[in-house]
């Protein structure tokens, strides 16, 4: 009996170390892009002042796929449909603080970004619809914001997918979003 008590310990966690292994490398790795720029880092300034000046206010997690040689948009990414920009989870966006999004106010807090591409124009929306995988949760009912701009052309291809936030003019910053050769910028009023 207690060989089999033995062996059957011996399964249990044999199994059990094999649940616990490590996933691959993902594809399209995971990152984050912070206004202002350097948020992350503001623990190394010598001053309080710096340090302060640096606290977040805006964030985005999105993954950044690859273009791999394909032709992003338009084929990978049909035109006219909702697409969660990136790969994976849907992409994110924090607000630290009240903004002024599409021209309305929006509350601090977490929202998914969609974008609806066309050749000519991107299609922003705040979904409050969070922790989804792509667009599989997507409910337009769930949107309380959006803006339309035109996209511009990159004389240079963005191999994978890039997020940026910066300081437009005072109290505007632009959501930068590139990849391929399209370019596109988003403004948000902060408050």
């Amino acid at each position: 009996m207690k060989k089999l008590l033995f062996i059957i310990a011996i399964i249990v966690t044999a199994s059990t170390v094999n649940a616990q292994e490590f996933k691959k490398m993902d594809k399209s790795p995971m990152d984050r892009a912070y206004y202002p720029d350097g948020a992350p880092h503001r623990a190394f300034k010598k001053t309080e002042a710096e340090k302060t000046a640096l606290e977040p206010q805006i964030r985005v997690t999105y993954s950044r796929p690859a273009k791999k040689g394909r032709v992003v948009f338009g084929e990978l990414l049909k035109f006219g449909e909702a697409w969660r920009v990136g790969a994976n989870e849907s992409t994110e966006i924090l607000f630290n603080n009240d903004v002024t999004f599409g021209g309305k106010n929006i509350k601090a807090g977490r929202y998914t970004i969609i974008v609806i591409p066309t050749a000519t124009e991107w299609t922003l929306k705040l979904n409050t619809v969070l922790d989804g995988w792509g667009n599989y949760g997507y409910d337009a009912s769930k949107d309380v914001a959006s803006v339309t701009v035109p996209v511009t052309k990159s004389d240079k291809v963005i191999e994978n997918l890039s997020i940026a936030l910066y300081e437009a003019s005072k109290n505007t910053v632009h959501l930068k979003i590139g990849w391929d050769t399209t370019i596109a910028e988003f403004p948000i009023t902060t408050k």
